[in-house]
């Protein structure tokens, strides 16, 4: 079984690259079952918008709310 370290590792590599067949089925698997990392997937793409703007320097608010 996928610990929640696991799984927001896999979540955060799945924003720059493909993730293998077997990761893919034991992340789908874990999120079935751990709503804090569900959480973490659904505001995923929020945090990387925020941190690519504050890198290229974009410091002001970001243009979309966070997912509630």
């Amino acid at each position: 079984m996928m610990n929640c370290q696991h799984a927001t590792q896999l979540m955060s590599e799945s924003q720059e690259r493909a993730l293998l067949l077997p990761e893919k089925v034991g992340l789908k698997f874990h999120l079935m079952m751990c709503s804090g990392c569900k959480n973490f997937s659904v505001q995923l793409p929020f945090l990387s918008q925020v941190m690519k703007a504050y890198a290229q320097g974009q410091d002001e608010a970001p243009p979309t709310e966070p997912p509630k």
